[in-house]
């Protein structure tokens, strides 16, 4: 059974960080580029950053450059997402996703093959 548990959402003042983390089973991670989305209420879900299977190149919205890094542990199946300088408008559930590709993790959310169940990152200004 293919899971994807996300971890590390909450409350957080403008300016402060948070880490999230993605643990995965059910398929071989490491043969699946990573990526996290993002979606706010009443809007579309939008992609935020992704990582190749090997953990060499990684891609960000241009919203969240320089701010947030997102990584990978094959070793532990593990994802994470590094959150720096919270803006307000990061306020939004975020998920995490696979993609099965050894190419360039896809941006669209038609193309992801596993989706988690969302942790709520909330922004106080």
């Amino acid at each position: 059974q293919v899971q994807l548990v996300e971890s590390g959402g909450g409350l957080v003042q403008a300016g402060g960080s948070l880490r999230l983390s993605c643990a995965a089973s059910g398929f071989t991670f490491g043969r699946y580029g990573m990526a996290w989305f993002r979606q706010a209420p009443g809007k579309e879900r939008e992609f935020v950053a992704a990582i190749r299977w090997t953990g060499g190149s990684t891609y960000y919205a241009d919203f969240v450059k320089g701010r947030f890094t997102i990584s990978r542990a094959n070793a532990e199946n593990t994802v994470y997402l590094q959150m720096n300088s919270l803006k307000p408008e990061d306020t939004a559930v975020y998920y995490c996703a696979a993609d099965r590709t050894f190419g360039v993790p896809s941006d669209y959310p038609g193309d992801i093959d596993y989706w988690g169940q969302g942790t709520q990152v909330t922004v106080s200004s």
